[in-house]
């Protein structure tokens, strides 16, 4: 079941995405420079602006693979066959 963070992202454009991108992970190393220095009163903020942050890049990700020619495709499939014939 999708949560209702990724759904709204779906609606969002590329362009917001990509800002509100930017805008989470500043926001993100300005908490973690407070809470090393004073602490926060709510420590596990940390952990929901991190798991935004991944939600955000899997949507780009998502979106970037979605419009990926097929020669792309393939190539990248070449390149996970090389990393698994390496293990």
């Amino acid at each position: 079941m999708a949560t209702k963070k990724y759904l709204e992202l779906q609606e969002y454009p590329d362009a917001d995405l990509k800002a509100e991108l930017a805008e989470t992970e500043a926001q993100y190393q300005k908490l973690k420079f407070d809470h090393a220095i004073r602490g926060l009163d709510n420590p596990i903020s940390l952990r929901e602006i991190r798991r935004d942050i991944a939600r955000l890049k899997t949507e780009i990700r998502r979106r970037e693979l979605a419009q990926a020619t097929a020669d792309e495709l393939n190539g990248r499939a070449r390149i996970r066959q090389r990393r698994r014939a390496k293990k």
